[in-house]
């Protein structure tokens, strides 16, 4: 079982409340799709495994990477992993070509995304596209965990 989110903003209740459920749902590692905004952020996310996407409003890029390697997590652009012999791909989603092209490529069994701040599940060829919604400006907010082995999303309102 892995944990989504995205879009947290500094939002530290919620972050707080979502790494709570992360923790108490033993999930093996979490994705954060963007816009974390600024490097102490992350200390939130202590005692997780993580991987970190940067975002439109993560200006402090640097910043974040430091403090990423410090805390032993995993930070980019975009990544893609290897999860339950499930292909993925993480990106913010700030260009749509870019999320597009990833999408249609077929390469990818599932595609994490964010951006939008708005919860999305769909299935596009082979390719189920997610994004876990957010922690900020949008009600409710929400996570997304994700069992890839038996294909089974399930999202989850901080309150």
């Amino acid at each position: 079982m892995m944990g989504i989110l995205s879009d947290t903003h500094e939002n530290e209740d919620a972050i707080k409340k979502a790494v709570v459920l992360f923790k108490e749902r033993k999930a093996e590692f979490a994705v954060h799709c963007g816009d974390i905004i600024s490097p102490p952020m992350l200390e939130h996310f202590k005692g997780l495994k993580m991987k970190f996407i940067y975002g439109n409003n993560d200006g402090e890029k640097e910043g974040l990477k430091n403090k990423a390697i410090q805390l032993g997590f995993e930070i980019g652009e975009e990544i893609e992993f290897n999860h339950k012999n499930k292909k993925f791909y993480a990106y913010h989603g700030t260009k749509n070509e870019k999320l597009d092209a990833a999408i249609k490529s077929n390469k990818y069994d599932y595609v994490l995304t964010g951006h939008t701040h708005i919860r999305r599940d769909e299935k596009i060829g082979k390719t189920r596209v997610i994004n876990p919604g957010a922690l900020f400006r949008v009600y409710p907010y929400t996570i997304a965990f994700l069992d890839a082995e038996k294909d089974k999303l399930e999202f989850v309102q901080i309150k």
